[in-house]
């Protein structure tokens, strides 16, 4: 069973502010390499485009055992989100500072594959260096309580 994927460097880029859950549009084999846990986050990002919601930079790596009809490894994908959610995705982005990033994927109960997407805030260098702080002392206390 494939587990989540997890975009720890959104987190420490940016403060998110709310969080919501969307299908993507994929062919079998993108599927297929998901599964195997072939993904990666890097400078991945998502913009509105003719009021939809598309992820750009996200690497799906080719499946192995595909044919020569494999999949491009990185393209724009579609987001499957409601209408309702899509406006009030673009009034939070209006505002200065704001962008939309992929957090995780993973595959539902129904094995269907869901992206988490979150509206946030980029953090300034002050903000990094706060939570490089916590991250240590956290790390820090878990050692003392393991000993």
């Amino acid at each position: 069973m494939a587990k989540e994927m997890n975009n720890r460097q959104a987190y420490f880029h940016y403060a998110i502010e709310t969080k919501y859950t969307a299908g993507i549009v994929l062919l079998g084999s993108e599927v297929k390499s998901l599964r195997e846990g072939k993904l990666s986050f890097n400078d991945s990002f998502c913009l509105l485009h003719n009021g939809e919601l598309w992820v750009r930079s996200m690497f799906i790596a080719t499946y192995d055992k595909g044919t020569i009809h494999n999949h491009i490894e990185v393209h724009d994908r579609k987001l499957l989100l409601t209408k309702r959610e899509l406006k009030k995705i673009a009034n939070s982005t209006k505002e200065k500072g704001f962008t939309i990033v992929p957090l995780r994927v993973f595959f539902n109960e129904k094995q269907l594959v869901k992206v988490e997407i979150g509206i946030g805030r980029g953090k300034k260098l002050h903000d990094k260096r706060e939570t490089i702080k916590k991250r240590d002392t956290d790390r820090e206390l878990k050692a003392t309580l393991k000993k």
